[in-house]
């Protein structure tokens, strides 16, 4: 029976999604890093099921974010195939090892990735510089660290390999977004199929709206984001990754104190 209250959950579930996918789309990473936030405090998922349920969003919203980018030529391909296949022994190790730890390690975790990524996206402007080639120490590191994130907390790690491509190699913006789409969905995507055995105990209602909302508004968002003021988004987006670092700290004492 369709209710009201079923209907505010499709609503919420629809402008989540629509923020998600802008998210991706003009920034072109931090989408799981507000996807298992509002899966756990708006919809109420548990940390272990808020998680798998933002990879497949996040891997769907990356893929429609990253069909613009192809066609534009804006995708380091041989750079995001390398770092995906280097981080297969953090990702998969990772995600292993995700359903054994305390929830409010992962919780603690999540709140300082969220404030590293908050970080990253404040820095200044980057003066024009010809682009260089990823030495290989580079690209492990990237792809070790990128798994790890992706294992442990359900989010791609596109936040740490766009500053690393623009300000370390010159990679222009776009070009940076679009190859951290890449990187983002077929980290996600790994992991999710891992994962493969929690998948009953998702109630995927709310995440396949969420998803399908988001691949529509990321598609959109990437096709239109070399033509808006992307750094004014970044900023934004920065400081509400820190308002949800301190809101998760804050729930992380309210559930201690309270046992």
């Amino acid at each position: 029976m369709f209710t009201t209250s079923t209907a505010l959950t499709v609503v919420e579930a629809l402008a989540s999604g629509a923020f998600i996918g802008a998210v991706l789309g003009f920034v072109g990473a931090g989408g799981a890093m507000v996807s298992v936030p509002i899966l756990l405090y708006i919809f109420h998922f548990s940390t272990h099921q808020a998680t798998v349920a933002a990879l497949i969003i996040v891997a769907s919203a990356a893929v429609a974010g990253l069909l613009p980018k192809i066609r534009a030529k804006e995708v380091l391909l041989r750079e995001a195939f390398t770092i995906w296949g280097i981080g297969l022994i953090t990702t998969l190790s990772m995600t292993a090892l995700a359903p054994h730890l305390p929830e409010n390690f992962i919780h603690a975790g999540f709140a300082l990735v969220l404030i590293g990524a908050g970080s990253s996206m404040l820095r200044g402007p980057i003066k024009a510089a010809p682009e260089k080639k990823i030495s290989i120490l580079w690209l492990i590191a990237i792809s070790l660290a990128v798994g790890a994130m992706t294992g442990l907390f359900g989010i791609g790690g596109g936040f740490l390999a766009i500053p690393i491509l623009v300000l370390f190699f010159h990679t222009s913006q776009n070009k940076a977004a679009g190859t951290s789409l890449l990187i983002i969905a077929m980290n996600s995507g790994t992991s999710f199929l891992q994962r493969y055995q929690s998948w009953q105990s998702i109630p995927w209602r709310v995440p396949i709206i969420i998803a399908g909302s988001a691949i529509i508004t990321a598609k959109f968002a990437s096709a239109k984001s070399p033509h808006v003021n992307v750094r004014a988004l970044r900023r934004a987006f920065a400081f509400l990754l820190y308002i949800l670092a301190l809101f998760t700290i804050w729930k992380i004492f309210y559930t201690t104190s309270s046992r």
